[in-house]
């Protein structure tokens, strides 16, 4: 079997080459303009079929280096961090507790599903774990962390399921986003906010009559670089008293301080290239974690598992529908957030901040949407959620 590890360099240059692709694809098929299906993911995806192929035949596989790619997720979270003034707190802080409840009832309710269907179907109902939030709200990190402990508690494969049913996840949390919020603003007829009191957010605005230059894009690059560098010791602190951060965190709450100082201090930040930095980063990383999927391990899946996975991907998509529209306040940032938590309820964090860049750039932005949902994945919910499967672990095991 040929085999090839891309550098650095060259995983960068397949992932622009994908990104391209999948633009042109979606130029040329009307549904994935229409559904807001993300360029990255189809880029990536095609490219992961290739390498389903390569397996399949036993003919050739490709390695990426996967530095770049957490780098460009850390740069596009304290982007995102940049957008937390303290009076979109102020109107968000009652969003963030509302999401988290709704993003803890579905954690409630995937365990459940998982569970009875594994029964149902004959197997242990740790693989109903394995097949529930586990991979789909906790995404790769917690099946790595939890896989091994559902085998060492007697559910052989757990582990694989649990991968395999992450790298699904990915797929399909991109794939029934836009489709719901698409839906939600058709039937509610919904609209963007667009003036800074509906946003709570003066500098979001992005203005004409400020055009992007080199200095303006370099003051961009030292802010975020600045918030990236500080922001990456709090992890580190925070580890020494046994609290485990993601390592975007940091950047993202130096980001929000240095916004704050700014807006006390009436002084305006480079928003526009700011986010232009972010929006940049975020497709190039989820192209670079599509592109590197293993589809081999769906198709590895026995029948009763792809069954609870689909299953899993019809009750996220009603869920968003009917209960996170409605709890998060049935408007326009409410859709944003339904067409998150698809993402964020399936696969991870990156997913939801794509589909909701990917709606917003069609159809207007939501300041609530992109404060709330990463506060929720990035603080509490891994949390919640390793509460919850180790109550279900308990009952079952």
């Amino acid at each position: 079997m040929f085999e090839y590890t891309f550098n650095m360099a060259e995983t960068l240059a397949v992932a622009v080459i994908l990104l391209l692709l999948g633009k042109e694809i979606k130029k040329r098929v009307p549904v994935l303009e229409r559904f807001f299906i993300p360029a990255p993911v189809i880029g990536g995806t095609i490219f992961s079929i290739l390498m389903l192929i390569g397996h399949s035949t036993g003919t050739f596989t490709f390695n990426f280096d996967g530095v770049l790619k957490d780098f460009l997720m850390v740069i596009f979270f304290t982007t995102i961090g940049f957008s937390a003034s303290f009076e979109l707190l102020k109107k968000g802080g009652v969003g963030v507790v509302l999401f988290l409840i709704a993003a803890t009832i579905l954690v409630v309710i995937q365990d459940l599903v998982g569970v009875f269907l594994a029964k149902f179907f004959g197997l242990h109902p740790f693989i109903g774990l394995a097949a529930g939030s586990v991979p789909l709200t906790g995404g790769h990190g917690t099946s790595g962390a939890f896989g091994p402990v559902l085998e060492e508690a007697g559910a052989a494969g757990a582990f694989s399921v649990a991968i395999a049913s992450a790298t699904f996840g990915l797929v399909a949390g991109c794939l029934i986003g836009g489709p719901v919020a698409k839906r939600l603003m058709q039937k509610y007829n919904l609209k963007a906010k667009t003036t800074d009191e509906e946003t709570g957010n003066s500098t979001i605005k992005l203005e004409s009559d400020n055009p992007i230059s080199e200095g303006t894009l370099f003051d961009s690059v030292v802010v975020v670089a600045l918030s990236m560098g500080i922001g990456a010791c709090i992890p580190v602190f925070a580890k020494k008293y046994g609290v485990v951060l993601p390592a975007y965190i940091g950047p993202m709450i130096i980001a929000a301080i240095i916004r704050n100082i700014a807006d006390a201090q009436k002084k305006k930040l480079p928003m526009k290239e700011i986010s232009i930095v972010g929006n940049i980063s975020l497709s190039l990383f989820l192209a670079m974690a599509l592109m590197s999927m293993k589809l081999w391990e769906l198709a590895a899946l026995a029948l009763p598992l792809i069954v609870i996975l689909l299953i899993q991907t019809v009750i996220m998509a009603a869920y968003a529908y009917f209960v996170t529209f409605r709890m998060m306040g049935s408007d326009y940032d409410a859709a944003v957030i339904a067409t998150g938590h698809c993402g964020f309820g399936l696969g991870a964090t990156p997913n939801a901040m794509a589909n909701m860049e990917t709606f917003t750039a069609a159809n207007g932005f939501s300041a609530k949407a992109f404060f709330v949902l990463p506060l929720v994945g990035a603080l509490f919910i891994d949390f919640t959620n390793a509460t919850i499967i180790t109550f279900f672990m308990n009952i079952f095991g």
